[in-house]
């Protein structure tokens, strides 16, 4: 049972290391709010671990090395436990959960801080017919579709708030669902540059772009 709660600890004590600011080796000074004293640090450059102290004010982390003396409102004793940066989610499919639970605490608490969505299928964007079928082939999780473009959609999110950093691509399912249906075709040209007007649309509304060589 211990170990289960280090463990815990550690992976919380990980989503505080998102990279909110550029932290600096150099000693810090005066009060910090938040003290993450005596931690295993693996600080993301490929390093070995090494102990060591994360200061933290307001939302931002102000240093990262080692042991310092310093004064803070809250201190955490993280020895013996991994202190890390937030874990990248690259295959999220978290959409429909974030929107009934925000929080997102099945992901939050193993250290996951960024969720990247999109792979292949995306929430948008969607024709009225789209929207329908969607809401019909809903699971456990229920929830109307107030949004057409993925733009919309993570706009939605946004407003809502979640614990939890969003990113996402615009899948190619989708762009072809919106020009063909589920039919097993072939695009016409006409049809395809309309599926490239949907994806340069997304783009410009945020979605993630794969580089190409």
């Amino acid at each position: 049972m211990r170990e289960r709660k280090q463990l815990n600890l550690a992976r919380l004590v990980a989503t505080l290391l998102v990279g909110t600011a550029t932290a600096t080796n150099a000693a810090p000074r005066g009060l910090y709010d938040l003290l993450i004293r005596d931690g295993t640090i693996y600080d993301g450059s490929g390093g070995a671990p090494y102990i060591g102290d994360v200061a933290v004010r307001h939302d931002r982390i102000v240093y990262v090395g080692p042991h310092r003396t310093m004064k803070a409102l809250k201190v955490v004793d993280a020895r013996g436990l991994a202190v890390s940066p937030g874990f990248i989610n690259m295959l999220s499919w978290s959409n429909e959960s974030l929107l009934v639970d925000p929080r997102g605490q099945s992901e939050l608490r193993q250290g996951v801080t960024l969720e990247v969505m999109g792979e292949g299928w995306s929430m948008g964007p969607y024709t009225p017919a789209m929207k329908k079928l969607a809401v019909q082939r809903e699971g456990d999780i229920k929830y109307p579709i107030t949004w057409t473009t993925l733009g919309q959609y993570l706009n939605f999110l946004e407003h809502k708030g979640t614990s939890l950093n969003v990113a996402s691509f615009v899948g190619a399912t989708t762009v072809r669902q919106h020009e063909l249906g589920e039919r097993n075709v072939d695009p016409t040209a006409a049809q395809l540059l309309r599926m490239r007007a949907l994806v340069r649309q997304a783009m410009q509304e945020g979605a993630l772009v794969s580089e190409v060589r």
